[in-house]
């Protein structure tokens, strides 16, 4: 489905296409950030930009100057409909053949806006995926441009029933959803997966370790996810889902994933169920 509408920069320089020798487009060479609009405004915006600008940094690609970015982004969210998505991409900008990084880097920027997805009316019912998550330490954490490892875990199924796929690492262990965080209530507490060596520190993961006492980051084996007392995806455009089924095993909706979820719509308006 294309953009509802999008914006594209050289610097600060509005632009009408992208440059056939961009990086982000050659070689995934950039980061993105998948954003809620509601009401005018991106939710949890703060957030995205800090892990926007820790990314740059650790990529050394040059990032926007935070009070342009700022204005760009609320004259053109402005036209957005009540709810939407906004997608941002930085990229290394051109750079020729090669992988060898030029010397003078002036990144592009990429915004568009999409429609926003249906609310989930029911609990989501998950599959494991074969295709499994790099461990890779200088990338970990980062929302970057390379997501081939997801695209070919998301090509695992075609059932509407199925909503989303649970991926492990070359060790076997649980890495994350192809598009969310994971958390499973273990022995009381909700538990997900680090991002030290692969995976992405998603904002709603964050959210989650800030403001629930019992969250923490801890190694899951699929036996303790299958076992566990509730289960929960979370990401920053659909805010906390909980999960149903998993193969064979099935999940009753859970009070203490029901009193993370009020806390959530409670912090932030957009999540409420009834906004």
């Amino acid at each position: 489905m294309s953009a509802l509408a999008s914006l594209l920069f050289r610097g600060e320089q509005r632009i009408s296409a992208l440059d056939a020798g961009d990086r982000g487009l050659a070689y995934g060479d950039g980061l993105f950030e998948t954003a809620l609009v509601h009401d005018g405004l991106v939710v949890w915006w703060p957030a995205h930009l800090a892990r926007l600008a820790e990314g740059a940094a650790r990529l050394r690609i040059p990032m926007p100057d935070a009070a342009w970015l700022g204005s760009q982004l609320a004259a053109f969210v402005a036209q957005a409909p009540a709810r939407a998505v906004l997608k941002l991409m930085l990229t290394r900008g051109a750079g020729g053949r090669g992988y060898a990084s030029p010397d003078a880097v002036e990144p592009t920027l990429v915004l568009s806006l999409h429609a926003a997805p249906a609310p989930m009316a029911t609990p989501l019912t998950l599959r494991w995926c074969d295709t499994r998550l790099a461990i890779q330490p200088a990338l970990a954490g980062l929302k970057h441009l390379n997501r081939l490892e997801q695209v070919l875990a998301r090509a695992e199924w075609r059932d509407p029933a199925i909503h989303e796929g649970l991926m492990l690492d070359t060790d076997g262990q649980v890495g994350c959803a192809t598009a969310a965080n994971v958390f499973a209530l273990v022995d009381g507490r909700w538990l997900t997966p680090p991002v030290q060596r692969l995976g992405v520190a998603g904002v709603a993961r964050a959210w989650v370790l800030a403001n629930e006492p019992a969250a923490a980051e801890a190694g899951l084996t699929p036996a303790q996810v299958e076992s566990a007392d509730a289960l929960f995806l979370c990401n920053a455009v659909r805010g906390i889902l909980p999960v149903g089924r998993l193969g064979d095993r099935s999940w009753a909706p859970h009070p203490a994933l029901a009193a993370l979820q009020r806390r959530l719509g409670r912090s932030e308006p957009a999540f409420d169920p009834g906004s």
